[in-house]
């Protein structure tokens, strides 16, 4: 398998795969390519594999070209295309993606040269199919059939027929949104199927500058921000927003209310966090939908991945639907989301 991931973070895939017993063979700037079989951690529904943080996506099967010239490369990326599809039935739009290995210098205007290519070999040989080609990812967790084709130098690339995702993309921006914090929050509602709806209630514990609640509030639920911090942007005054000036550890609902949802990205110790904060909303179930961040920058964060999926964690307890994902806008930090039990 070929797994993709934010640059940077490579080591730390490749950790957390050998965690769950695939071997790394070989490894580049944002992949891995691992071999055996990935065994334990939170199974999802998407072909039964482990639910994994750090991979962006996951290319099964693939099989390995290579050549010198985009002509030459173009030409076997169709046949293997081609021998694969024979008995196949195309109804509808089908995703054909090219993607290209981080941080080598042209490799992208190669990658493109190829892709154009392969879409005009495509339209002689199967032209109704290549019409109903989209190059773009789907939106959320999804396992999908189509081609997918990744690049790891000029040269080289490996073909697949079949990827999962794992939700993350780059989110467009708002000038009114406070903070960068804004796009994980947009980012993190795709990886969990669901977002705030109108008239639902928030609490945003440790809000400020108040990019979650902003997120929240535009689409029409009622907030309760919670920081001793300043709000900005869209989300000062807003009338959606209840700004509590108070400490996020110590804040609590009031007797038989239950928030819709609870949103916590704080600047802290990640297990001060889960056992001081966390641990007491979900046990004691004052809120139904959950997105966490949890910082990793000053702890080791494969040893504080074991410790969120551990059977014994308050997240293994007290949620459902929960997924741990490195965001493509985060940085030295997961992405928790979820729903309690």
């Amino acid at each position: 398998m070929i797994f993709t991931c934010q640059p940077g973070f490579v080591d730390l895939l490749a950790g957390e795969l050998s965690a769950l017993g695939c071997a790394p063979v070989e490894q580049g700037p944002g992949w891995v390519r691992a071999e055996g079989k990935l065994e334990g951690g939170n199974q999802t529904s998407e072909g039964g594999l482990p639910d994994l943080c750090f991979p962006q996506m996951t290319l099964l099967d693939p099989v390995e070209i290579s050549a010198d010239s985009v002509n030459a490369l173009a030409a076997k990326i169709t046949e293997q295309f081609l021998a694969s599809a024979k008995t196949e039935r195309f109804e509808g739009a089908w995703p054909c993606l090219f993607e290209e290995a981080a941080e080598l210098d042209g490799l992208g205007r190669r990658v493109k040269g190829v892709e154009k290519m392969v879409h005009e070999n495509l339209k002689k040989r199967m032209s109704r199919v290549a019409k109903l080609a989209v190059a773009d990812k789907p939106r959320g967790v999804a396992r999908l059939r189509g081609l997918y084709v990744f690049f790891v130098d000029f040269k080289r690339a490996f073909v697949s027929r079949e990827a999962i995702f794992g939700g993350q993309r780059r989110m467009a921006d708002d000038e009114q949104a406070p903070s960068r914090s804004y796009l994980k929050i947009e980012e993190a509602y795709i990886v969990l199927g669901r977002e705030p709806a109108f008239e639902e209630t928030v609490a945003d514990l440790g809000a400020a500058p108040g990019g979650w609640s902003y997120s929240a509030s535009k689409r029409g639920a009622k907030v309760v921000a919670v920081d001793n911090g300043p709000l900005k942007g869209g989300a000062y005054n807003n009338y959606k927003i209840e700004h509590r000036m108070e400490d996020a550890f110590t804040f609590r609902p009031a007797p038989d209310q239950v928030f819709d949802w609870m949103f916590c990205d704080l600047v802290e110790e990640p297990h001060h966090v889960m056992e001081n904060l966390i641990q007491p909303w979900l046990e004691n179930k004052w809120c139904r939908h959950f997105v966490i961040i949890l910082k990793f920058g000053r702890v080791d964060p494969l040893a504080l991945l074991r410790d969120v999926r551990a059977p014994e964690s308050v997240f293994s307890r007290c949620a459902t639907n929960v997924r741990v994902r490195h965001l493509y806008h985060d940085r030295e930090e997961f992405t928790i989301v979820g729903e309690v039990r």
